[in-house]
């Protein structure tokens, strides 16, 4: 019986570390809205978040709108701990004309490449943002506070 309740009142404290995290995420989003990945502490525990938008529109069903933002924040916790390789070229192509006129066409194509693999990144909460997008983040804990006195 002694097990049982330190184990419930563990997990409502979890629970309740989650709830205050996602409003406090939530408000930080409203207020100045922004994607990406970053670091962010409370009191006990440091965590990276990963933040992104995608349209309702573009996916067919929930669960393939759901995926590819689980896939996209990987990715960017990826570039985020790997870094990544950036490459940039640029094609100009002109064409003369028999009476000395000339058209000019340039074409600028950027790469990039990160080689790695984020796992344990879980989805911290979803809601709309009130323009046709979702706003998926998610997060990992990175350290613990009490770890680093």
């Amino acid at each position: 019986m002694l097990l049982f309740s330190s184990i419930a009142s563990f997990a409502q404290g979890y629970n309740a570390e989650k709830t205050s995290l996602t409003n406090f995420l939530i408000r930080m989003y409203e207020n100045a809205p922004f994607e990406g990945v970053r670091a962010v502490d409370d009191y006990e525990q440091q965590y990276l978040i990963s933040v992104l938008t995608l349209e309702k529109a573009k996916y067919p069903s929930e669960s393939a709108m759901f995926r590819v933002a689980g896939v996209k924040a990987m990715s960017q916790a990826s570039r985020f701990f790997n870094g990544s390789s950036i490459t940039s070229d640029l094609i100009i192509r002109t064409t003369e004309k028999s009476d000395g006129s000339g058209d000019t066409e340039m074409i600028e194509t950027i790469n990039e490449k990160s080689v790695g693999f984020v796992r344990a990144l879980e989805l911290l909460t979803n809601f709309d943002n009130g323009d046709g997008r979702i706003v998926f983040i998610y997060f990992t804990p990175i350290k613990s506070q009490a770890a680093v006195e």
